[in-house]
């Protein structure tokens, strides 16, 4: 079993139910062991757009992950993304943060996730439930990324 990290926000639809819907469809595949807290966020990139709930959890599976991103882009398709805008809105994205200590550099995945150091509602909910796991690359603990980061991305905590 490999231990990840999986990044879930959505912004369009009723943001709760897509999230408690991703994270239900990851079974039996992806066991979750741990959700962060849900955190309301200023749109990055595309600000023209409504704000999304974030969170990240622990989860371990038995698959690799180029077969783990097919499962969650299967979820993402069934709760109603279809193509559109780069980071525009959507009704739920799914996205592999950290596989186990690997470094994967693959036309359609790379993880650690190549932007997470910029991602203030991507830190912020990973340093809730693992603030000392280390980027294989930087060698960077998560909570230090979160305390470089100038801009919190007008992260507010989202009561569930």
């Amino acid at each position: 079993m490999t231990l990840v990290y999986v990044a879930l926000g959505g912004n369009i639809g009723d943001r709760m139910a897509n999230l408690k819907a991703a994270i239900a469809a990851l079974a039996p595949e992806v066991t979750v062991l741990e959700r962060s807290p849900v955190y309301e966020t200023d749109p990055k990139y595309v600000t023209d757009q409504p704000r999304f709930l974030n969170m990240v959890l622990s989860a371990e599976t038995d698959l690799g992950a180029p077969a783990l991103l097919v499962v969650l882009k299967s979820i993402e398709k069934k709760l109603g993304r279809g193509p559109g805008e780069r980071n525009g809105p959507r009704p739920i994205d799914l996205d592999i943060v950290f596989f186990g200590d690997e470094v994967i550099d693959l036309p359609d995945l790379t993880v650690p996730h190549p932007r997470l150091a910029e991602r203030a509602f991507v830190l912020r909910p990973l340093a809730d439930i693992a603030s000392a796991r280390m980027h294989p690359v930087t060698g960077l603990g998560v909570g230090e990324m979160l305390d470089a980061l100038e801009d919190d991305g007008g992260l507010i905590s989202f009561q569930t």
